[in-house]
């Protein structure tokens, strides 16, 4: 045998051997499914069963990574330092734009790649680093009481799912391999509050309420945008545990919609099984009952009870395997067993992390999100050369009230207060005074300012000590002064030599304060704080900052308390950072009793005053702290505004001024007074960092708003039924049987629009014949704008109780002066659907049916009636 041909055999046969010898896991041309299963099947029991917890360790023999499941991205990378943070949910929702909606999470999920490959090229496997992303929150926003609300797309079934859709499709990215991330479609199902219940109420609906109006936005979220993850709720629904559902994680979404990816528990829900609900009598019952009915991912520790369930027979080994394997190819499907260069997400830079484009789109998004809802005498837009304007309110000034709730931190937000002083003429005067509480005995917080901070060597600002360990013992490295306690550095550190997660910094110096009355104190910060006066400890950090528990910025702040003015106050402040971002600020709440008075003589200086009123994220959001008149739990009891602020507007208001209101929320505020008597209202949201700037744009002009409600603005709760009832009876536009202060749907411009020659394809709908839908569309005013047109169908005459209306179109469009267009939807006889209860399944009822179009919910401008016929 020639010897060339026995080297080829040769290399050929150590070639095929160590081909045999390379896992099935490793190797890139098989499926991600047998991949998965072959690298699960090389764990022990005990092994798979650590891999089910939100804090998945390494297991380091097989050349697994340590992975934490846990992130959130609702309007931006939350909780992970700097980030781009576009407007709430809510309020993103409210521009009624679902490209800008994909644009706007695509722009996110670039942001998620970029951050996620530094922390691991960092080393770096905590809380709010990885790829697996606990958003949108798809829950319903049936009552405006619910303080979570504002994460959500509004009230509306249709609307939610079709901003989901395109926002799902913009974390997940459009590769035909990989995802860029993973969205998880939140919380499964029938989850609306109140807050402080949340771990123990049983929503009990009806059949067609749960299929009709609680589930149709999580179907568009599977089955058409294919979310690889779905979080299951705390609650009970029909009395099982929706994270140990039959109906819910199997009938209906493993069975009727085919779901493929995994299922995690929302925080603490598999503990609640057995804790609160009681439907399991132990731990391991508990955990047992959640993977049998399909949650393979525990956001907590419950899992680890699995072992004994398994040895006692309450679980198989085999259902512990299809949970983990599920958990597995979302990884694989993520790249991260593959190289990366193979992956197209991996090389995303971090540069692109508050990039101008980012920052331009932010803008848009607050732009959109506008929603002008009363505007007589065409007061706004204002003139940008007007004499003096007041900016008045407790939401004026405060940046961290630009964010709602699971955000990020902008590089550079823009205050309401900054962007009119950035937008006027150079001669305008921009006044500005705070006015109010923001609640009774729920201040602002300010930075506590240089002016009444003293070193030790009598110069204003606190001496600083930097040392090596956050333990701070021995000498510091270096010292200096600051003038006030604002310090942020992100992910790194004072000092290029010190440890960016191993460090401490002390400030001391006198506080005196200039006024006498009653203050708080308080810190915000991501790392370990204390704060003592005269000595005395009278705040720290409420919540760990270990092991990545809780790395986005905390509140902390002290009781009441009486200060003298002109006293010294000792004051120190010591911050320990251990892990991710480093930021800390001293806050305080000054004396109250002069505020309105102060901002009422501002405002008798000015040509025309701008209120900056609402609600904020330590107000209204999740699981609270928070009971004081209007509020508990996160949650509100009332609807109108809190009795300072309306104190506040009353009294601006009476002075004569010209007088803009604009109002920033999670929800529907009842500002009935100020529809009466105050000129112009706009509602702004949680508009994000680029809000201050949108604000003011649409106020002078250079922006003409074109934001629509997704939500309907309710006179008083008293029209409302009780909060704790999940039925649709008596809520939302397509139940509610009153006169809404502002519609669903509902909007101003500084344009009009007129709506010409409705024209349906068909008379008669028969079989699976679909209805073409067309409407020209004029501006009729001197100045381009957006209209949101909307189709909404209602049945006449139907033998079954249906909702009044039911959105099933909506287009925005931008339109020049005088510029007509047509507008067209099409319509599926699933437009027209109902669930039939006894039949258990979907249903078009035959009948006439009215197809509407108009500029909101109860703005119809053209109707026009088709018959559907031949249905069964």
């Amino acid at each position: 045998m020639p010897a060339i041909r026995v080297v080829a055999l040769l290399a050929a046969a150590v070639a095929g051997s160590a081909a045999a010898q390379t896992p099935a896991w490793q190797d890139l041309s098989l499926p991600f499914e047998r991949r998965a299963a072959d690298l699960v099947g090389r764990m022990t029991l005990e092994e798979k069963i650590f891999q089910m917890m939100d804090r998945a360790p390494a297991i380091d023999r097989l050349g697994i990574p340590e992975y934490n499941w846990w992130n959130e991205g609702l309007h931006g990378v939350a909780r992970s330092g700097l980030a781009t943070v576009f407007p709430q949910a809510i309020g993103f929702a409210a521009t009624w734009d679902d490209s800008l909606v994909f644009r706007m999470a695509t722009v996110i999920s670039d942001e998620f790649r970029a951050k996620h490959h530094d922390y691991v090229r960092r080393g770096e496997h905590q809380r709010y680093q990885g790829l697996t992303v606990w958003s949108p929150n798809i829950n319903l926003f049936r009552d405006p009481r619910w303080g979570r609300g504002q994460e959500t797309y509004g009230e509306d079934p249709y609307l939610t799912g079709r901003l989901a859709v395109p926002f799902i499709r913009g974390l997940q990215g459009e590769d035909p391999r990989y995802l860029k991330t993973i969205a998880t479609v939140k919380h499964f199902a029938v989850h609306s509050g109140p807050e402080p219940l949340r771990h123990q109420f049983d929503a009990v609906v009806s059949e067609r309420d749960l299929r009709e109006s609680y589930l149709p936005h999580f179907e568009a979220g599977i089955r058409e945008a294919g979310a690889y993850s779905l979080m299951c709720a705390y609650n009970r629904v029909f009395g099982a545990p929706a994270c140990g559902s039959d109906l819910l994680l199997k009938t209906i979404l493993r069975g009727e919609w085919h779901f493929p990816g995994y299922v995690v528990s929302d925080c603490g829900a598999i503990d609640d099984i057995y804790q609160r609900h009681r439907v399991a009598p132990t731990a391991a019952a508990a955990a047992a009952l959640g993977v049998r009915t399909g949650t393979d991912l525990d956001c907590g520790r419950e899992y680890t009870n699995l072992v004994d369930a398994v040895h006692q027979g309450l679980i198989s080994e085999q259902a512990i395997d299809t949970a983990v394997t599920r958990l597995f190819v979302a990884r694989f499907r993520l790249g991260m067993f593959d190289p990366p260069a193979a992956v197209r997400w991996a090389q995303i830079p971090i540069s692109v992390l508050d990039q101008p484009s980012h920052r331009a789109l932010a803008l848009q998004v607050a732009r959109e999100s506008m929603v002008l809802l009363k505007n007589a005498r065409n007061l706004l837009p204002l003139r940008r050369d007007l004499g003096t304007i007041a900016v008045i309110g407790p939401n004026a000034d405060q940046w961290r009230m630009l964010l709602g709730n699971y955000n990020g931190i902008p590089a550079d937000p823009v205050t309401p207060l900054r962007g009119i002083r950035e937008a006027v003429a150079p001669r305008t005067r921009v006044l500005y005074a705070l006015g109010s509480d923001l609640a009774d005995g729920f201040p602002v917080l300010d930075p506590v300012p240089a002016r009444v901070l003293t070193n030790a060597r009598g110069q204003r600002g606190l001496d600083v000590a930097f040392f090596a360990s956050r333990t701070m013992t021995g000498a510091p490295l270096f010292q200096r002064t600051d003038s006030t306690l604002d310090a942020h550095w992100g992910e790194g550190a004072p000092r290029a030599d010190i440890n960016v997660d191993d460090f401490g910094v002390r400030w001391t110096g006198t506080l005196r304060p200039t006024h006498t009355g009653t203050y708080r104190l308080a810190l915000v910060g991501t790392v370990k704080f204390q704060l003592y006066l005269d000595d005395s400890l009278v705040v720290q950090s409420v919540y760990p900052t270990h092991d990545g528990e809780f790395p986005d910025p905390r509140f902390a702040e002290t009781e009441p308390m009486r200060l003298e003015a002109g006293r010294r106050y000792r004051l120190r402040v010591d911050g320990e950072e251990s892990y991710g971002e480093a930021e800390l600020q001293l806050l305080w709440a000054t004396p109250a009793e002069a505020l309105e008075s102060e901002a009422a003589e501002t405002a008798r200086r000015a040509d025309v005053v701008v209120l900056c009123l609402g609600l904020t994220a330590r107000l209204e959001g999740e699981e609270m702290r928070v009971a004081i008149e209007g509020f508990s739990g996160g949650d509100r009891t009332r609807l109108d505004l809190p009795a300072p602020q309306q104190h506040l507007l009353e009294r601006i208001v009476t002075l004569g001024k010209p007088t803009v209101l604009v109002l920033m929320s999670g929800s529907a505020v009842a500002v009935t007074w100020a529809q009466e008597h105050v000129p112009a209202i706009l509602e702004a949201w949680y508009p994000g960092q680029a809000g201050g700037t949108a604000i003011a744009e649409v106020l002078f002009g250079a922006y003409n708003p074109g934001g629509r409600l997704p939500v309907t603005f309710y006179w008083d709760v008293a029209d409302l039924p009780p909060f704790e009832d999940y039925r649709m009876a008596g809520r939302t536009y397509r139940f509610f049987e009153g006169v809404p202060l502002y519609p669903f749907g509902y909007g101003l411009s500084y344009t009009t629009f007129r709506y010409d020659r409705l024209r349906v394809s068909r008379d008669t709908l028969r079989g699976d014949d679909s209805l073409t839908v067309s409407v020209d569309v004029t501006n009729t005013g001197a100045r381009g704008g957006d209209e949101v047109v909307q189709l909404y169908v209602r049945y006449p005459h139907s033998a079954v109780p249906r909702p009044r209306r039911d959105l099933r179109g909506f287009r925005r469009v931008t339109l020049g002066p005088g510029e007509t267009r047509p507008i067209t939807f099409q319509l599926t006889p699933a437009a027209f659907r109902y669930w039939d209860a006894d039949a258990h399944h979907w249903s078009v009822e035959n009948g006439p049916v009215v197809v509407e179009v108009g500029a909101s919910s109860g703005d119809i401008r053209l109707e026009r009636g088709v018959t559907v016929a031949g249905q069964r």
